[in-house]
């Protein structure tokens, strides 16, 4: 083990994120201790499943005894776990709310007892709303348009209000995460168009002016990776964009096509949706130089890559690979 290393606990680690940056951590020398309901089965995380360094907790974050049990000598916790995106969360509000809010304020206070040192919060770049400016920057004020959103920019105050000595806190808002995976998602705005491309040859878009953050899953596991060895003076009580570049739907399209293969054709139908989201990630390359090194193209290639190995069966029709799909079947309550 590396003179860095942590006991870190990751809530939701064997979700989309977590599948990627648990064996990254491991890989780093620290020891992981996985929280996570496993919506989406025990398969993510199997490739590391027999490192001593793992350990896995299979319990809900409503439950004030199992995170208190979770960070028991803990260095450090990344936050991951939640309802992801607004049509799962609308799927049932209330379940939304208990899951991704109300949970929140006993989760930063058991880990602050317990003595964990950083908490890494993973919020969302849709708590800035939709912004005229170019140059969405984290001194901007929060419009949450949604109540993901505003749940999300909810709990960043929570934590920034427990930050204290010994306590550190670090906020990142990252872009709309695209790549492959081990717990696959398909409903996200890159994933889904490389899986119709791929399969189908045939790529819809609903507008196409409308501008999208996006980040590759590497690079922002990559991030995670980095602030849990950071100095805790590079990140202690920050607010971080995170993305690579922002991009039309219309472009993004053009760049799947452009490795999927020319014979995929792109039709464009028309939308009532025109909003468009931008952020701007100058303050984290400045203050911890971190720069993604991925573009879409790459997580595209990625993910062909994937189904040419056979690692992403039944895409088109198997739920696993969509979350309010999951959220459906599992009856969660």
């Amino acid at each position: 083990m590396t003179q860095q290393a942590r006991t870190v606990v990751v809530t939701g680690g064997a979700g989309y994120v977590g599948s990627r940056l648990v064996p990254k951590l491991l890989d780093a020398g620290h020891a992981v201790r996985v929280f996570d309901l496993y919506l989406y089965g025990k398969e993510p995380l199997a490739a590391v499943r027999e490192n001593p360094r793992l350990s896995e907790i299979r319990a809900d974050l409503r439950d004030r005894y199992a995170v208190r049990s979770a960070v028991q000598g803990a260095d450090a916790v990344i936050h991951l776990a939640c309802i992801s995106n607004d049509p799962s969360f609308e799927l049932d509000p209330g379940l939304g709310k208990s899951i991704n809010y109300d949970c929140f304020p006993g989760l930063v206070e058991e880990s602050k007892a317990a003595g964990v040192s950083r908490f890494i919060y993973a919020s969302s770049s849709s708590v800035y709303g939709v912004k005229e400016e170019e140059n969405v920057t984290e001194n901007l004020s929060l419009e949450p348009l949604t109540d993901y959103s505003k749940f999300k920019a909810m709990c960043e105050d929570v934590l920034l209000d427990a930050r204290e000595p010994g306590f550190a806190t670090l906020v990142l808002r990252p872009a709309t995460v695209c790549g492959y995976a081990p717990r696959l998602r398909l409903d996200l705005s890159v994933n889904i168009l490389t899986n119709h491309a791929v399969n189908k040859r045939v790529i819809t878009v609903f507008g196409g002016n409308q501008v999208r953050p996006n980040i590759h899953i590497e690079d922002m596991t990559d991030l995670y990776v980095q602030t849990i060895s950071a100095p805790v003076g590079q990140i202690d009580g920050k607010i971080y964009n995170a993305g690579y570049f922002n991009q039309t739907i219309g472009a993004i399209a053009q760049d799947v096509r452009s490795v999927v293969g020319p014979d995929v054709s792109i039709t464009v139908e028309p939308t009532n949706d025109h909003r468009s989201y931008r952020i701007n990630s100058d303050l984290i390359k400045r203050e911890l130089g971190f720069a993604p090194r991925r573009d879409i193209r790459t997580a595209v290639a990625d993910l062909c890559q994937a189904f040419e190995n056979g690692l992403i069966p039944n895409s088109m029709s198997d739920p696993k690979y969509f979350n309010i799909k999951m959220m459906q079947l599992a009856g969660l309550r």
